[in-house]
């Protein structure tokens, strides 16, 4: 896919945030070259007027320093709220790299989430700060299935960079995120990151907007006999699958030792202990946060 790439100024990159997991957020860029089909931070385009199809426009933010970092001291920043920060042109244009190190001695909290393993050229950057978390989105250890979804990295490659980062001492999140019905086998993933990671995401398929017919689409031509359940779930609002998952889920982390539950986000845990598993399914407030959020941050970059 052919890229449209170009600089834009912005006022500042960092913002206040409407997501109840942060007090910041910032996004280096404006849109995001993996390109998901099921990206909720498609709609921006209707603020950013890009008339291009979604992971194929890239608008690199160029903000003035940040004045007085310490003020940031003791709060969390969610970086790549909206994008991507260490897509495969970070290594070009360094941009997430240059907030990093403008933040600096700052005492802020950083969350950082990708799909990415770029992540591990900022390790020891990322490790001088506070409280440092970073997740990777893993919804599949399906490496055709993940090719199909997105054009980020390999499976493979998200579970080695987690492993680096836990095996630094940094906490490391594992963003189940979104689970598609009767593909994402959530068992196998927890079984495979739950010696790497301090937290485990849980998070459901959501269908809205263009990309719901796109991945409708894709069920019928490569999955058919999932059609019924996703028409049930996503065409007549059912949720008893979403329903049975939680128990089962609930369940399989009794079984394995692990604790599930629906609020924790594991900071006040120590580093050395098993994950907790969250489950998000029915946080609405999550979810309407986070479109309030893209919203935000695609008029300002619009502006």
């Amino acid at each position: 896919m052919d890229m449209e790439i170009k600089p834009i100024e912005t006022k500042d990159v960092i913002s206040k945030s409407n997501l109840p997991v942060c007090d910041y957020s910032a996004n280096p860029y404006v849109g995001c070259p993996h390109a998901c089909k099921y990206c909720y931070a498609s709609f921006m385009k209707r603020f950013t007027h890009h008339p291009e199809p979604w992971g194929s426009f890239l608008d690199v933010k160029h903000w003035p320093e940040i004045k007085n970092p310490q003020k940031y001291a003791g709060k969390e920043i969610f970086i790549g709220s909206v994008t991507d920060p260490y897509h495969p042109y970070e290594e070009q244009y360094g941009r997430t790299r240059a907030l990093l190190e403008q933040l600096v001695g700052s005492g802020a909290k950083i969350s950082i989430a990708t799909k990415s393993d770029l992540v591990l050229r900022d390790l020891e950057l990322i490790k001088s700060f506070p409280d440092a978390r970073v997740s990777w989105s893993i919804n599949t250890l399906d490496e055709n299935f993940q090719s199909d979804m997105d054009e980020a990295v390999s499976i493979e490659r998200r579970l080695a960079a987690m492993k680096a980062f836990h095996s630094a001492g940094i906490r490391t999140t594992c963003f189940i995120s979104p689970i598609f019905p009767g593909i994402t086998d959530v068992k196998e993933i927890i079984v495979q990151v739950k010696g790497q990671c301090n937290l485990i995401w849980l998070e459901n398929l959501n269908l809205r907007g263009s990309y719901k017919s796109v991945i409708m689409e894709y069920i019928q031509q490569k999955y058919p006999k999932l059609l019924p359940l996703y028409r049930e779930i996503y065409n007549q609002n059912d949720h008893r699958y979403w329903k049975l998952l939680d128990a089962e889920l609930q369940a399989y982390a009794a079984e394995i030792g692990l604790d599930y539950v629906t609020n924790d986000d594991s900071m006040t845990r120590t580093i050395d202990v098993p994950p907790v598993i969250v489950n998000f399914f029915y946080h609405e407030q999550i979810k309407k946060s986070a479109r309030k959020e893209g919203e935000r941050h695609a008029r300002a970059a619009g502006d």
